[in-house]
């Protein structure tokens, strides 16, 4: 434990700070693992909504330094690759099902 009061002000300081940490990291968990849930279940809009909210928690996240950048960076690079396979995937199914069968019977 510590004896001077500048240490016991610092150790004071650092809980509150790892408390706080600790909740902005659960939070950017959370919303990555909601995004993968979307994009398991190909839900494209919601999975287009959830990368924007999961972008927005995880640059505020490394602007308070809890996370580094290029960590960040590399977080948002691999969902928004996600994302926009599964768009491109359900992009593709869909112009397949509108198009119908290109030989008409002609009886």
């Amino acid at each position: 434990m510590a004896n001077h009061k500048s240490a016991i002000k610092r150790d004071r300081q650092s809980k509150t700070r790892n408390q706080r940490n600790v909740a902005y990291k659960t939070r950017a968990k959370n919303a990555i693992k909601e995004l993968r849930l979307t994009i398991e279940n190909k839900k494209t809009n919601e999975a287009k909504l959830s990368l924007n909210k999961t972008v927005s928690i995880l640059q505020k996240t490394q602007s308070k330094g809890v996370l580094n950048k290029n960590t960040v960076s590399r977080k948002i690079s691999r969902l928004t690759r996600h994302v926009n396979k599964l768009v491109e995937i359900s992009s593709e199914g869909n112009t397949e099902e509108k198009s119908g069968s290109p030989i008409q019977d002609q009886a």
